[in-house]
C-alpha cells in the first residue's frame, strides 16, 4: 500500500465528515471501531494486491451482540470500499455477513421536512429535497434524472436493474423544478456540474447540510421512507405504493405498514385520556 492504514483511516474519516456529512458522534464511533480492528487486522500483500483477513477481528468480537458485530464489520467494509475507490486494490477475506433482526425505517416527520425546505437558501438542495419527498426516489435515481424523463405531470424513473416506473409529479414540485431549470439551464441531467451528472456524494452533502441547518441529522434515503409512510398513513393502497417505489416485491413494502401501526399505537397512547391519567399517576 502507498500509505499507512492510519493515514488512510484519517482520509476516510475526513471524507465521511466533509463529503458525506456524517456527524461528529458518528465519526468518533467509526474512528474507535477502526482503531480496534486495524490493530488486529491481518494484512498481506501479494501481486500488487492487499489482502485484509478479517478472521482475527471476528474472533475478537465474537462474544458481542450480533448487531454490534454487524456494525463493526460494516465499518470495515466501508473502509475497504473507500480504499478501492482510491486506487488501492484491497480484497477483504472472511467477510461473511452477520444476520441481525431488521429494524423499521426511520422517516422524517412532515413538519421537519417543511422546516428544512422553508429555511433553504440553496436552490439545488431545496429542489433535491422536494423531489425526493414527492417522488420517493433513491439518491441514485435522483442524480440520474434527466430533463427528457419529465412530462407535465409524470416523471419516468430508471430504477434498480434498469426497471422503469412512472411517478406523478406534484404541482409544487413542477413549479420548483421549472424555476430551477430557468435559472441554471441544465443541459441533460437536472443536477449537473460542468455539464456532467452531479455525483451522489455532492448531492447527498447538500441535502444533509440543509437539514443540519435546522438541527436534524438525516440521510436522503429517509425522505423515501417519509414518502412511503405518508402515503400509507393517508390510505394509499400498498400495491400502488409498492409500484411507485419500484419494489420488486410487495413484501418489501410491507415493512412500512408495520411502521404505520407503530405510529398509530404511539399516537393512540399520547391521545387517549386513560393513558394520560395513567402517566400522570406514575409521575
Amino acid at each position: 500500500m502507498k500509505k499507512s492504514l492510519q493515514s488512510y483511516k484519517q482520509e476516510f474519516l475526513y471524507y465521511l465528515g466533509d463529503i458525506r456529512g456524517y456527524s461528529d458522534t458518528t465519526l468518533k464511533t467509526y474512528d474507535t471501531a477502526l482503531n480496534g480492528m486495524l490493530n488486529i487486522l491481518e494484512v498481506n500483500e501479494e501481486n500488487s494486491k492487499t489482502y485484509f483477513n478479517a478472521m482475527p477481528i471476528r474472533l475478537n468480537i465474537a462474544s458481542q451482540k450480533p448487531k454490534t458485530i454487524a456494525k463493526k464489520l460494516s465499518v470495515l467494509r466501508s473502509f475497504v470500499n473507500y480504499l478501492n475507490d482510491h486506487d488501492e486494490m484491497v480484497i477483504l477475506e472472511s467477510n461473511q455477513s452477520v444476520k441481525v433482526p431488521k429494524g423499521l425505517p426511520k422517516p422524517i416527520q412532515h413538519q421537519h421536512i417543511l422546516e428544512a425546505i422553508n429555511s433553504s437558501d440553496d436552490a439545488m438542495a431545496k429542489l433535491a429535497v422536494i423531489l425526493l419527498y414527492t417522488l420517493g426516489l433513491r439518491i441514485s435515481e435522483l442524480t440520474s434524472l434527466e430533463q427528457d424523463n419529465i412530462a407535465d405531470s409524470w416523471v419516468r424513473v430508471l430504477g434498480k436493474g434498469n426497471k422503469q416506473r412512472e411517478v406523478p409529479l406534484l404541482n409544487i414540485a413542477k413549479k420548483e423544478l421549472d424555476d430551477y431549470c430557468k435559472i441554471y439551464q441544465p443541459k441533460r441531467f437536472i443536477f449537473e456540474k460542468n455539464e456532467e451528472k452531479l455525483s451522489e456524494d455532492s448531492l447527498r452533502y447538500a441535502i444533509t447540510k440543509l437539514f443540519k441547518k435546522v438541527g436534524i441529522k438525516m440521510t436522503p434515503h429517509q425522505l423515501r421512507h417519509s414518502y412511503a409512510t405518508e402515503l400509507l398513513n393517508n390510505s394509499a393502497s400498498i400495491a400502488d405504493v409498492s409500484e411507485l417505489l419500484g419494489h420488486e416485491s410487495m413484501a418489501t413494502t410491507q415493512i412500512y405498514t408495520k411502521l404505520s401501526s407503530v405510529l398509530k399505537r404511539d399516537n393512540y397512547l399520547k391521545a387517549h385520556p386513560l393513558c394520560q391519567d395513567s402517566k400522570n399517576e406514575s409521575d
